[in-house]
């Protein structure tokens, strides 16, 4: 049993949801988002919460059953608070800066580069050295996090590359005399 699943996602105030088959739409303050949930789930809207069950007890709809409430859950809170990714950039003469619609990497390599920021999710850098990515779907925000992260990953030995705010790298030791 989904100890996930059997769980109500609640609706705060101002936000709406409206349920059309297995499409599930949340419009609230900061956006609107919708999904599509797989047919081995059912939901339903009762009394300001969604309630998510499988439509058997197989295990393929149970499976299913925790994933697709966290995707309902994960639209709600989307639309009223937002997601957010930090990233930290270490390594010598390594900067971003945001200039128009794109991101300036300074990372090392003979040119800058230049990552088109999507449409749906917004970029700032607070300082040279870190970057935030924050948007309503958290799928978007983490998948921009990652191809920013993808120019120049963190190595072992100095640390230097792009790494999450939260992430810990393992420093392996240098060559030895």
């Amino acid at each position: 049993m989904s100890r996930i699943g059997k769980k109500p996602v609640p609706v705060p105030q101002g936000v709406t949801v409206t349920i059309e088959g297995q499409t599930v739409k949340v419009k609230g303050p900061k956006g609107e988002l919708q999904s599509q949930l797989v047919e081995l789930v059912n939901v339903k809207l009762e009394a300001d919460e969604v309630m998510v069950s499988p439509i058997d007890e197989s295990q393929l709809a149970r499976s299913a059953w925790g994933m697709s409430r966290t995707l309902v859950s994960n639209m709600v809170v989307g639309v009223t608070d937002g997601f957010s990714k930090a990233l930290e950039i270490n390594g010598v003469g390594y900067r971003a800066a945001v200039q128009g619609s794109g991101l300036q990497l300074n990372l090392g390599y003979s040119h800058d580069v230049v990552y088109q920021i999507p449409g749906d999710v917004q970029i700032v850098t607070p300082k040279p050295t870190e970057i935030v990515v924050s948007g309503i779907d958290k799928q978007r925000v983490g998948q921009v996090a990652a191809e920013i992260r993808e120019w120049r990953k963190p190595e072992p030995y100095k640390g230097k590359g792009i790494k999450y705010a939260d992430e810990y790298i393992f420093r392996k030791e240098g060559k030895k005399k």
